[in-house]
């Protein structure tokens, strides 16, 4: 006759499962598992001992408010004779005994969440369950142990801002196992909309990351929900931090947690990105952020940019725009309910830029699917398309009215960037996004997309050529030459005017003050011959216009007075902050007191007050910025120096994340790679 086992108590071996199953960084104090992988539990029973074939235990597994066998969100299960991975199961693992060690499974395809375990009538235990790209099974499994490495347990990472002729890598602490930021991530799952209003619906959605993956996608911003971030892109940032005062997720995540889940103000998309990332990893769904220089806007869904300038090539406001950059993230996954081939790396954008479905979001959208021109495919093709391959036309508006097309070389969709796998170094992912510009297969995907080939709208160079070459090292502080490059490739003398300007500009491409500009109106080039325009940028003009983003736009516009045709050339340079140097001074060892001692020294002509260094990094700060303030101001070509102290919590490679802050040079960010010795 069966029996059900009588339990006295049991012991979860929180340390050993959690380092099984790769969690034990969220701590060891409670058990943290990943579906699809056995999980050990020890029982201790009261009376009676363990009998094969006459002990019986049942299970039920249950996760949510509402749970039930209809939703997937509950799962009854019995004592089998061994593990079966491939659903919820349990064995025995131990000789018969007053101990009972128990195997446990979930299925690979179960909601992740927070369980309640009830094993017989008197047991009841408590997890957290986790994707598992581990797992074979598992929708969101990588084969690779490196990349697995990278895009699931590295707390740090790079960022790439900048320009796609000069990208910039901002380091970012991700720290998606320090204390507390798993539950806050479980937390906003809690807090979207979907679950306010069907918690038992979207509790079973949470075995998909497709579903987890839009979510999140629309709970980064806060323009629909309770979300994390409150976005702003142009004024002040009263009432909050600007975005580049982030150094990495923790903060942004636990300030959203204690402040009653109201937005955390202010993000711009690198931010939005860096979050969404951290959140994805804390769940088991690997990540990276991904960077698109010269990125389209396309607001009316024509996958066309239409820019308009004035008679002096200057910007006017249009809807449509073209960012500097623009970042989102990847997450990782198979795509059943799409053709084959579509699996892999999903772009998914947590910036709210335009609505889909009613809501702020976009994604996720199989980069594969960019690449073909495959516009139909679930979720928000048409608008990731146009970020990466719309086209630019663009159009003078004269004093009088009328609108004329010019002549511009305007490629969007440039340098996609994301940090490579066990290095800080750039790998450019271009190639996985789109085919080589002009190639067959390019024009097929246009084709497919229903869309005009880009070729064929590019007017032909009618024997004038304009570009813009800067110089190699152009440093915030120094004055130094751009110039126009005017070439005449035709056979008849031509007379021209030349426009060439600058201005302050911030990254999404929004214009911000006059740098210099320079007006020559009689230009006479030779049949072959070229000319050189140079236009000084002075510190002393620049310095105070420039934006937080360090950015410049350069405009040459070329009036051809033989043919009447009207040329323009746009070009943005980022100016190089100072490099932040930093040395470790102590053998760097697990639970050690540790000093960075940091250096910057000021390139400014002009002195720098209320200097400030900040530190973080994931186990190495305990989860806290440790911020040092300098006594005095430091003068032109003087060093800012300071010693700051932290203790290492965990062994492995590190990144310690640094921040420079005064009134006149503002959030300089460097870092340092640190490995903590056991």
């Amino acid at each position: 006759m069966a029996q059900g086992l009588d339990i006295a108590r049991w012991d979860l071996e929180s340390e050993f499962n959690n380092t099984d199953h790769r969690t034990d960084l969220n701590g060891i104090d409670r058990l943290i598992v990943r579906r699809g992988q056995p999980f050990s539990i020890s029982l201790y029973l009261r009376s009676g001992n363990y009998q094969p074939g006459v002990s019986t235990l049942d299970f039920v597994a249950e996760t949510g408010p509402q749970p039930s066998e209809q939703y997937g969100t509950r799962a009854s299960f019995g004592l089998s004779a061994s593990i079966d991975t491939s659903r919820w199961s349990a064995a025995v693992t131990s000789p018969p005994g007053d101990m009972v060690a128990l195997s446990i499974c979930s299925a690979p395809d179960a909601p992740i969440g927070r369980y309640t375990l009830t094993l017989g009538h008197s047991a009841r235990i408590e997890f957290i369950l986790l994707f598992n790209p581990w797992c074979p099974g598992d929708a969101v499994y990588m084969d690779n142990e490196e990349s697995l490495a990278e895009y699931v347990l590295a707390q740090d990472g790079i960022v790439f801002r900048g320009t796609y002729k000069h990208p910039v890598p901002t380091p970012w602490n991700f720290g998606q196992f320090e204390s507390e930021i798993l539950d806050i991530c479980l937390r906003i799952l809690d807090m979207n909309p979907k679950y306010l209003k069907n918690p038992g619906k979207d509790c079973s959605g949470r075995r998909n990351p497709i579903y987890v993956s839009r979510v999140l996608s629309a709970m980064v911003n806060c323009n629909d929900d309770n979300g994390v971030l409150l976005g702003k892109w142009t004024g002040g940032y009263e009432g909050g931090m600007s975005p580049m005062f982030w150094r990495g997720s923790v903060e942004i995540l636990r300030n959203w947690d204690t402040q009653a889940c109201q937005p955390v103000r202010y993000g711009q998309c690198w931010v939005f990105a860096a979050v969404a990332c951290s959140i994805s990893r804390a769940l088991g769904i690997p990540c990276r952020v991904v960077t698109n220089y010269l990125s389209a806007h396309d607001t009316n869904s024509n996958l066309v940019i239409e820019r308009y300038v004035n008679e002096n090539g200057e910007p006017l406001q249009s809807r449509d725009m073209i960012w500097n950059y623009h970042c989102w993230v990847e997450n990782w996954m198979t795509r059943p309910d799409l053709k084959p081939d579509f699996n892999g790396w999903q772009a998914f954008d947590p910036t709210p830029q335009e609505k889909s479905e009613g809501v702020y979001c976009c994604g996720p959208i199989p980069v594969r699917a960019i690449k073909e021109g495959e516009l139909t495919f679930k979720y928000d093709a048409p608008f990731v398309f146009a970020e990466v391959n719309a086209d630019v036309i663009t159009f003078m508006k004269k004093k009088d009215g009328s609108i004329s097309k010019i002549f511009s070389t305007a490629a969007v969709g440039q340098k996609i960037s994301t940090k490579s796998v066990g290095s800080d170094a750039r790998e450019d992912i271009t190639h996985l996004y789109k085919y080589p510009e002009g190639s067959d297969e390019e024009r097929e995907a246009f084709k497919k997309a229903d869309h005009q080939n880009k070729l064929l709208q590019q007017q032909q160079n009618q024997g004038l050529d304009l570009t813009i070459k800067v110089a190699s090292d152009m440093r915030k502080g120094c004055d130094f030459d751009v110039f126009a490059v005017v070439t005449n490739n035709s056979q008849s003398v031509r007379k021209c005017r030349l426009l060439f300007g600058s201005c302050a500009l911030y990254y999404n491409g929004s214009m911000g003050g006059n740098c210099g500009f320079k007006d020559l109106l009689n230009v006479e080039l030779s049949p072959g011959a070229e000319r050189k325009v140079p236009l000084r940028l002075n510190y002393s003009k620049y310095g105070g216009q420039l934006t937080e983003d360090n950015l410049i736009r350069l405009a040459a516009l070329l009036l051809d007075r033989t043919t009447g045709d009207r040329m323009l050339a746009v070009r943005n340079i980022v100016l190089d902050n100072p490099e932040i140097k930093v040395k470790i001074l102590g053998e760097p060892k697990e639970n050690r007191k540790l000093a960075a001692e940091i250096t910057l020294q000021n390139p400014l002509p002009e002195t720098l007050e209320n200097c400030c260094f900040s530190i973080e990094g994931a186990n190495l700060t305990g989860g806290r910025i440790i911020s040092e303030r300098l006594g005095s101001p430091v003068g032109p070509g003087e060093d800012a120096k300071v010693k700051i102290y932290f203790t290492p919590t965990h062994s492995g490679l590190r990144k310690l994340v640094v921040d420079f802050d005064s009134n006149k040079l503002c959030h300089v960010k460097g870092y340092r790679n640190v490995i903590i010795g056991k």
